[in-house]
């Protein structure tokens, strides 16, 4: 092992001794450091063929849906998403399989080789690197030490300015836009489009899930200006038969004539996901656009195998059946409304059910409170954990103005066990949203999902 670091874990405690955005800590959003820091390295981020992926919601899953299909094929292929939900290491695998501890180890003593016992101002900036900064690099780093032939980046926040906006992509994928972020990528959809069109980079294709007018009006603009053939999937491909139960969502992706998948695919491809939603079957036919027509050999097997094993948990994650336990990471009023919409198809609109929410501090509590409240006859207020900062008054607020009838427990492993005691107890569903931090605290709280 590395004579820095005995372990990821330990890895993880090195890398938040530095500024972190996820923690609410500020800082200014530049890629001076990471292009200085790549070249010192030796620039990992063009050793492999990459897709650049961003969005407000649906890039995670769409990352891991890409990775996968390109993995059939017969490629290695390396994925970088966030954030993570128990252990640091899971941004960084194989497609969404575990890397070893020694290239992770490896990776990241490379790294710090190049920051250890230096100062803010040995960088551009006068600043050290950040968080994220650090743990991209360390990404990067690895997928050259494991000899990937592609890897799928997934952006942190934002697009243009993002750290992962280093790498010149083969092909960029955006997925749908709405407010996120706001007191770091503007409060209007245009705004915080031009964000995500940043990684739009000339002569290469970006992909395009379905977007609200305004946000597409961006796109359009952004891809004319460098030359980017933009490729719409709503205008190349269409979703049928779709249906949602607990083994995931199943649908028909058939393809226009203004995709080659039309011929390839006569018909269109059975598509399965072991992710739950709606959203994931637009998120399944936005990853076979893109990766089916950046592999012209890809077949329908090796498409519908790729799919079929593309995971990332808290995204409508059944846990349980018995009584059952969903968790979902949605923090948005949009993916609130989706995530309630998918709970009711497969448990029903009106039966008794049981809310387990928090939310970090920046989010728009009210809304997503507005959109829930009716919905649940019990309904427990907490913290999403110790990472994230929480107001629960206003929290409170929220559910109150809603017409609610809710308990506050402050004491966020208390409240999780209220809960699923409760649910448990009457035999109802369980749904735990409004913060992966939350999601990751559950799954904590049960012994069989560590």
């Amino acid at each position: 092992m590395s004579a820095l670091f005995a372990d990821t874990d330990v890895v993880y405690d090195r890398l938040l001794d530095f500024v972190n955005v996820e923690k609410g800590q500020k800082t200014e959003f530049k890629l001076d450091r990471m292009l200085f820091l790549c070249e010192r390295l030796g620039d990992p981020q063009g050793s492999f063929r990459s897709v650049h992926v961003a969005g407000s919601k649906g890039k995670g899953s769409v990352s891991a849906m890409i990775s996968r299909i390109l993995e059939a094929e017969g490629h290695k292929v390396g994925l970088y998403t966030s954030p993570h939900l128990i252990r640091w290491k899971e941004r960084i695998s194989l497609a969404g399989d575990e890397v070893q501890e020694e290239a992770l180890v490896a990776s990241a003593e490379e790294v710090f080789d190049e920051i250890e016992g230096k100062a803010g101002s040995d960088f551009p900036g006068d600043e050290l690197p950040t968080y994220f900064e650090l743990t991209t690099l360390i990404a990067f780093c690895a997928f050259r030490r494991l000899g990937c032939d592609d890897a799928v980046i997934e952006t942190g926040l934002g697009g243009r300015l993002d750290s992962t906006n280093v790498v010149q992509p083969a092909a960029s994928v955006i997925t749908p836009i709405e407010l996120e972020h706001t007191e770091w990528l503007g409060d209007t959809i245009p705004q915080i489009a031009a964000e995500k069109a940043g990684i739009i980079k000339a002569g290469k294709p970006c992909y395009l899930s379905r977007q609200r007018p305004e946000a597409r009006e961006v796109f359009v603009r952004k891809a004319a200006e460098t030359g980017s053939a933009l490729r719409e999937a709503p205008s190349l491909s269409s979703v049928e038969s779709l249906s949602l139960d607990a083994s995931g969502t199943r649908a028909r992706v058939s393809f226009s004539s203004g995709s080659p998948l039309s011929r390839r695919f006569p018909g269109g491809v059975e598509a399965h996901s072991p992710m739950i939603g709606r959203i994931q079957a637009e998120n399944m036919a936005l990853a076979l656009l893109a990766a089916g027509e950046l592999d012209a050999g890809l077949t329908r097997d090796q498409a519908t195998e790729g799919l079929k094993k593309a995971f990332l948990p808290a995204r409508f994650q059944v846990l349980r059946l018995e009584p059952p336990l969903v968790i979902d990471g949605a923090h948005t009023p949009d993916s609130t409304r989706l995530a309630l919409e998918d709970f009711d198809s497969l448990f029903g609109r009106n039966g008794p059910a049981v809310l387990l929410f928090a939310c970090a501090s920046d989010k728009k509590a009210a809304e997503m409170a507005a959109i829930l409240a009716p919905r649940f006859d019990r309904i427990i207020l907490t913290r999403p954990g110790l990472f994230k900062k929480a107001d629960l008054r206003s929290l409170e607020s929220g559910f109150s103005l809603a017409g609610a009838s809710f308990r506050t427990i402050e004491d966020h492993e208390a409240a999780i066990a209220a809960a699923l005691a409760e649910s448990r107890r009457l035999s109802v569903p369980l749904l735990a949203t409004g913060s992966f931090y939350l999601c990751a605290e559950v799954v904590k709280a049960i012994p069989d999902y560590r």
